[in-house]
C-alpha cells in the first residue's frame, strides 16, 4: 500500500462530515496533530440538522447501519461507543408497502422475518429468505477484506483466493438475476434489489456483489441513534475535541499552498495559513481544490433525489420507522432515472419517521395530538446528461409541483392526512445539492458501476497532484453510504500513518 512520503506530524483535514471526522479520530489516535477546517457552523456535512418550532429534522442520511464501524472509529482515541451514543435497535427494520395493497415487515430477527414472509408469500419463499440471508452473509465476508475495508492501488491487489471465491459465488453476475434465482415472488425480488439505487445503478445493471448492501440493513439490522442521525457526527466531533483535535468552523479554504511536490500550508479565509505536513480533502469534487488533481475522465454519477423533511402535527397511525413504498412500475422507473432523464412516473419512495422511535425529535402533544417528523426520499435524475441525467429540468419550477405529486402519492398509499398537517418543511432538489458543491447535483456521488468500483474508483491517495494530499468521502474508495464514508476516513488516515493492526 502506498503512503504519504516524508514527515506527516501536522495534518489539516478539510471537511467535518463523517469522513473527515473519522479521518481526524484515526489520525489523532496515531499521534498526529490534527486541525479540521469546516465551512459550516458545526460538524455533520451531509448529515445535517434543522431545528425549528420544536421539530428536529435530519436532512441527510436517514438509515443507520454498521454501528461497529462507529465503535471502531471512536476506539481509535480510546473511546467507547456506548459512552458517546445511545443506539436503539429497530425490531422492524423496514415496512415494505406494495402496489397491490400488501405489506411486509422486515424484522432484524431472521426467524421473525421468515414467519412474516411465510404468511404473505408462502413457506417456500420463507425458506428462500433463510437461504438468501445466509448467502448475503457469505458475500459480505468475501467482499469486506477484498473490496471494501482496504486501500487499493491496482486491480492486481485483488488477486487472491477471495476473488476466486467471489466469482464462484456469482458475485460478478447481474444483481437482478442473482436475486431472481432465490425468489419467485416479485415483491421479494424488489425488496432485496432496490438497494442498488443506493450504489447509483439499476438492479438490472448492478453486479450481484452489490447484494451486500442488503446485508447491512436487512441482514445485519438497522439502529436509531437517540437524537437522530445528526447525533453521530456530534458524538464523533466531541470525542475528537476531547482527544485534542482542533476545529475551525465557519472557515473556508481559499488555497492549498504548494512547495515543490508537497502542500506546505492551507490558506483559509482572512489570509491565515495553517502549516501542514499532510492534507486530507473530503469535499465531493476535490479536483476543484487540489492543484494538479484531475477529476474522473468519464464519470458516471448516481441518480439524485428530491428530499422532503417534514414536521407534522398528526399521529399518522399504523406506520413504521422506515417504510419502502413501492409503486407498481419497476424496471421502467430505472430507465426513467438513468437513461431517459425524467422523474419516476410511478415512484418508489423511502419514508423515514424517526419520531416513531425517538420522541425527543418532536414537540409535546397539543390537544392530545402527537407530532411526527418525516424524511421522504424520491429518486430523480441527476444533472449530468452523460450519466442519463437531465440538466434541462427546471427544478425551480418543477420542485414545488413534484413535491405535491410525492405527497399526493403517499396520501393515496395510506398516509392519510399528511399534507394538511405539515407545520415545518424543508425540501432539497438536485439544484440544492449542486449548490452545496455536489457533482452532477446528486448527494450519492459517483455511481458504483464496475468501472468505478474497488481499484477503479478514485484512490484515497491519488497519483496526480501533491504527494502529501489524501482524499476521503463518497467519491473515493470504498464508496457511498454512512458505513463506507466512515471506512474511507480510516483508509485515508492509513495513507498517512501506514496500516494500523486490527
Amino acid at each position: 500500500m502506498r503512503t504519504v512520503p516524508g514527515r506527516t506530524d501536522r495534518v489539516v483535514v478539510v471537511g467535518a462530515g463523517l469522513a473527515g471526522l473519522a479521518t481526524a479520530l484515526h489520525l489523532r489516535g496515531a499521534g498526529r496533530e490534527v486541525t479540521v477546517v469546516e465551512r459550516g457552523p458545526g460538524p455533520g456535512g451531509r448529515a445535517g440538522r434543522i431545528e425549528r418550532d420544536g421539530y428536529a429534522l435530519d436532512t441527510g442520511p436517514s438509515v443507520f447501519t454498521g454501528p461497529e464501524i462507529v465503535a471502531d472509529t471512536l476506539a481509535a482515541v480510546g473511546e467507547k461507543l456506548e459512552e458517546r451514543l445511545t443506539l436503539l435497535p429497530l425490531e422492524t427494520t423496514y415496512r415494505a408497502q406494495f402496489a397491490d395493497g400488501s405489506h411486509l415487515d422486515v424484522h432484524a430477527d431472521p426467524d421473525a422475518f421468515a414467519t412474516e414472509v411465510a404468511q404473505l408469500c408462502g413457506a417456500a419463499e420463507a425458506d428462500a429468505v433463510r437461504r438468501y440471508l445466509a448467502d448475503l452473509a457469505v458475500l459480505y465476508r468475501l467482499q469486506l477484506g477484498t473490496f471494501i475495508d482496504r486501500n487499493l492501488d491496482s486491480p492486481l491487489d485483488l488477486l487472491g483466493p477471495e476473488l476466486v471465491a467471489l466469482a464462484r459465488h456469482g458475485g460478478f453476475g447481474r444483481l437482478s438475476s442473482h436475486v431472481g434465482k432465490f425468489f419467485a415472488d416479485d415483491r421479494l425480488r424488489r425488496l432485496f434489489s432496490f438497494q442498488a439505487l443506493y450504489a447509483g445503478v439499476s438492479p438490472y445493471r448492478a453486479v450481484a456483489a452489490y447484494a451486500v448492501i442488503a446485508q447491512l440493513d436487512i441482514g445485519a439490522g438497522v439502529w436509531h441513534p437517540v437524537g437522530g442521525i445528526a447525533a453521530v457526527p456530534r458524538a464523533l466531533a466531541a470525542a475528537a475535541v476531547d482527544a485534542g483535535v482542533r476545529f475551525r468552523y465557519g472557515t473556508t479554504v481559499e488555497e492549498l499552498e504548494t512547495s515543490g511536490r508537497r502542500v506546505s500550508a492551507v490558506r483559509i479565509d482572512g489570509g491565515e495559513r495553517l502549516p501542514a505536513d499532510a492534507v486530507v480533502v473530503t469535499t465531493d469534487q476535490p479536483w476543484r481544490m487540489v492543484p494538479g488533481l484531475r477529476g474522473p475522465r468519464r464519470p458516471v454519477y448516481s441518480p439524485s433525489c428530491v428530499a422532503l423533511h417534514l414536521g407534522v402535527r398528526d399521529e399518522l397511525p399504523g406506520q413504521e420507522h422506515h417504510t419502502i413504498s413501492f409503486g407498481a412500475a419497476w424496471e421502467g422507473v430505472f430507465d426513467e432515472l438513468t437513461r431517459d432523464g425524467r422523474p419516476m412516473t410511478d415512484p418508489s419512495l423511502l419514508v423515514s419517521m424517526p419520531s416513531h422511535t425517538d420522541r425527543s425529535l418532536v414537540p409535546d402533544p397539543v390537544d392530545g395530538r402527537r407530532c411526527q417528523v418525516l424524511s421522504i426520499v424520491a429518486p430523480t435524475p441527476n444533472l449530468d446528461r452523460r450519466s442519463g441525467g437531465n440538466p434541462d429540468l427546471d427544478w425551480t419550477t418543477l420542485g414545488p409541483r413534484y413535491r405535491d405529486e410525492v405527497l399526493g402519492t403517499l396520501e393515496d398509499r395510506g398516509w392519510t392526512g399528511l399534507t394538511g398537517a405539515i407545520e415545518v418543511e424543508e425540501m432539497a432538489t438536485p439544484l440544492d445539492w449542486a449548490a452545496q458543491g455536489m457533482a452532477a447535483g446528486t448527494p450519492f456521488a459517483l455511481a458504483h458501476t464496475f468501472g468505478q468500483t474497488g481499484p477503479f474508483r478514485p484512490s484515497t491517495l491519488p497519483r496526480r497532484g501533491p504527494e502529501n494530499v489524501v482524499l476521503a468521502g463518497s467519491s473515493v474508495q470504498p464508496g457511498v453510504g454512512v458505513p463506507m464514508v466512515l471506512l474511507s476516513g480510516r483508509l485515508a488516515a492509513e495513507r498517512i500513518t501506514g496500516p494500523v493492526p486490527r
